[in-house]
């Protein structure tokens, strides 16, 4: 058997595992939705319990009081009133201190309960999430295990090298993913499920402490949001940045390198040398991402103190140049995990530009690249 059929017989079970763990996923989410959505009605049906025991407690109480100052006045003046009369107050007020308490264990058994389906709602919640985010990622690798991947291996002749390339592929994009996933799971999931839990504790909080109470957990909760909803645009910019085809690259990478400048503390200074003109969409997505790679390689492994970019758009290329004054590194060492460049280079080859890399060790990094503007 030849090495292409034995990695293809590979593929295909592989692929057959794919979709039978997509399969389990999808059956745990719907499990977990039905089971959430049972717990929803029981949850219901126990808030209606709680109401109307907190309410045959308050008329208990009154009528409590009511017999407890019936037995004082009986004690106090026993001999105006007869034995019968007597007995008949103490055992009235003994009655409904019983009934007093027991539906005060009643409510407290209620509550309890309602607590505990709360947070198994939370619970759920976060599994249903779950398995749909491994579900559409699940979706990604099956399509790229039965489309690009089987393609690309038709492309490529020499099967090692294939084999290596499409694991980096492969291991890049999953990286990617569960960053993203991280991401959203620690913050507008996490910020979701605590809008869920909060805006739950408002009636409670209405009834029990008032309205203004109320008011100040609606204001938190409306702070939370807002918070969330901050996340999720950072998120989607980081993905896709919609100001680069309504502004063009230029506004685009003042607005970012500014936000980068903010949350990293460090220094980074942006030049326009040439025309500030909009080029093809696809130059200016490729010229963006590659300033967005460099810079944020700068900060993660070179410990600058001081970033600078500059920009020059001309009649027929675009030259950007990125450099730090970072630990720099020696360019003629191959490292292992230098697939960054590697990518960067393919991205500026398929653009038929150059991409430059000048550094020395303690002394920085300077990249440039220069891009063909094709009319």
């Amino acid at each position: 058997m030849t090495l292409k059929k034995v990695l293809d017989e590979i593929l295909d079970k592989t692929i057959d595992t794919v979709e039978q763990s997509k399969e389990q996923i999808f059956e745990i989410g719907e499990q977990s939705l039905n089971e959430y959505q049972q717990l929803e009605k029981e949850l219901m049906a126990i808030r209606v319990q709680v109401a109307e025991v907190i309410e045959q407690t308050d008329k208990t109480e009154i009528q409590a009081k009511f017999a407890r100052n019936r037995l004082a006045e009986v004690s106090r003046q026993f001999q105006n009133f007869s034995d019968d009369e007597v007995r008949a107050a103490y055992e009235q007020a003994n009655d409904f201190q019983v009934k007093l308490a027991v539906l005060q264990q009643k409510e407290k058994q209620l509550r309890d309960q309602r607590d505990r389906i709360e947070r198994r709602l939370v619970q759920l919640k976060e599994t249903i999430d779950r398995a749909e985010a491994l579900g559409s990622q699940i979706s990604v690798v099956f399509n790229y295990l039965s489309g690009d991947l089987r393609q690309f291996g038709e492309i490529v002749e020499d099967a090692k090298e294939k084999q290596e390339f499409g694991l980096r592929i492969l291991e890049a994009q999953e990286d990617e993913r569960k960053r993203l996933s991280r991401e959203i799971h620690d913050g507008p999931a996490q910020m979701m499920a605590n809008v869920l839990i909060r805006s739950e504790l408002i009636e409670r909080t209405y009834r029990e402490q008032g309205i203004d109470k109320a008011l100040k957990e609606i204001r938190d909760l409306r702070i939370m949001v807002k918070s969330s909803l901050i996340e999720v645009r950072r998120i989607i910019y980081d993905l896709r940045p919609m100001a680069l085809d309504d502004l063009g690259l230029v506004p685009t990478l003042i607005k970012y390198l500014k936000t980068v400048e903010e949350h990293s503390g460090i220094k980074i200074m942006f030049r326009n040398l040439g025309q500030d003109v909009r080029l093809p969409t696809k130059l200016e997505v490729a010229v963006f991402r590659f300033v967005q790679e460099a810079v944020q390689n700068a900060l993660k492994h070179a410990s600058p103190t001081e970033v600078q970019i500059k920009l020059e758009i001309q009649t027929t290329k675009v030259i950007a140049l990125i450099k730090d004054n970072g630990k720099g590194f020696d360019p003629t060492i191959k490292k292992e995990d230098s697939f960054g460049l590697i990518g960067m280079k393919e991205r500026i080859g398929v653009l038929k530009g150059d991409l430059t890399i000048d550094s020395t060790i303690d002394k920085g990094t300077l990249l440039m690249i220069q891009i063909p503007i094709h009319q």
